[in-house]
């Protein structure tokens, strides 16, 4: 006799993984404008306020992936996204004011993106795997978008926020 857990395949891992992005975008979408508003760079704040309009398509995204295999979109709490988000709240309480603030508001936003980075490139392959290629695609681009704005941070604290923070 086969446990439960025994007969879920690769569609219902697919579709937890969904659920566990969707409401990581979510949250991503409320935690975005809080650190917009505490950064101190001008173009810190408007990298998160473009990642935050950015989030809004890839939330539309998972909208579209849902869709395509037929289930209504859903959440399901997202225990890294909870924990990583929470470190972004307590940098924000611990160093405001601070000249290392935006430096640690720009390496929570990063730890963010490399979580995204993860989780889409494994829905990708799995979506492949499960020959969804629309889903592959609306993926990719999500994929491609999280890289792009991982690079846009790194760039950012390499040419100005680390440099600050360090002349302090």
């Amino acid at each position: 006799m086969a446990t439960k857990a025994a007969s879920k395949g690769l569609n219902e891992l697919f579709h937890d993984t969904l659920k566990d992005m969707y409401f990581a975008e979510k949250k991503i979408l409320i935690t975005l404008p809080k650190m917009a508003k505490a950064a101190q760079s001008e173009a810190l704040k408007l990298a998160f306020e473009k990642h935050r309009n950015q989030t809004e398509e890839h939330v539309a995204r998972l909208e579209e992936v849902f869709e395509v295999i037929d289930k209504k979109p859903a959440g399901k709490t997202c225990a890294a996204i909870m924990g990583i988000t929470e470190e972004g709240a307590e940098i924000i309480k611990e160093y405001k004011g601070s000249p290392s603030l935006d430096a640690g508001l720009l390496a929570a936003a990063q730890a963010v993106e490399h979580y995204e980075i993860s989780r889409y490139g494994t829905l990708r392959t799995w979506a492949s795997e499960l020959g969804l290629t629309e889903a592959v695609n609306l993926l990719d681009l999500t994929l491609i978008e999280e890289k792009e704005t991982d690079a846009a941070l790194t760039e950012l604290a390499g040419s100005a926020v680390n440099v600050a923070a360090e002349a302090a």
